[in-house]
């Protein structure tokens, strides 16, 4: 049992310190964003789909190092610019921080409870995946109609249960399971990619009831 307590510790560890320097590297992407032309951002979008297809041919491999993990999350960072940069002008840095404190919290209780807890929350895989294909339907259904203010609210906290679900099942999995080391680039990302989206949702959410505060 002490074997395993300090293995699991040592997985955390190892998982958690890359998450918080794949931030840093999305922090300067961010940064660096502001300077890069919009056409380029354009394309880094579109590598930065390549790269989490790649991600997924590695994972089976067990190929995906931190590297790729740290290059993939600047990146990240320089396409997150924009939308950053739109929700700052609308609803100003003060609400930007305010989204980035909230998704931090829920994300640090949902790993929490996710870590200490003797529950299993493997029976939520199915369900979020079945989330997460109904969010990128109504997401690519709204480029095209649009939402009314209360679908882009269901949709917006829609997304947040997902992603507040997504980090419980994958802290989860970890704290029951276990991780090998050629694991640990793989869940780095994935609880990194929950942590953007969550972000994402609670910005969208804040946009429309800021909306309609100022109606």
């Amino acid at each position: 049992m002490e074997t395993y307590a300090l293995t699991r510790n040592s997985v955390f560890s190892r998982v958690f310190f890359g998450l918080a320097i794949s931030l840093v590297f999305a922090f300067v992407g961010v940064y660096a964003g502001q300077y890069v032309p919009p056409t380029v951002i354009s394309l880094l979008m579109f590598v930065e789909l390549l790269m989490i297809f790649g991600a997924m041919f590695l994972r089976r491999r067990r190929h995906m190092g931190m590297t790729f993990v740290y290059l993939f999350t600047f990146i990240s960072g320089i396409t997150l610019y924009p939308v950053l940069a739109y929700y700052t002008g609308v609803l100003g840095p003060a609400t930007l921080l305010k989204a980035i404190g909230v998704s931090a919290i829920a994300f640090i209780v949902a790993a929490l409870v996710a870590s200490r807890t003797s529950f299993d929350f493997s029976f939520l895989g199915g369900f979020l995946f079945i989330g997460l294909i109904a969010i990128v339907v109504m997401g690519l259904v709204s480029m095209f109609i649009g939402f009314s203010t209360m679908a882009g609210l269901i949709y917006s906290l829609l997304g947040i249960a997902i992603f507040v679900g997504y980090v419980l099942f994958d802290v989860n999995r970890m704290a029951h399971n276990g991780l090998s080391d050629a694991m640990v680039p793989w869940m780095v990302l994935s609880l990194y990619l929950d942590f953007i989206n969550l972000l994402l949702f609670v910005l969208q959410l804040l946009g429309i009831l800021g909306g309609q505060s100022r109606r």
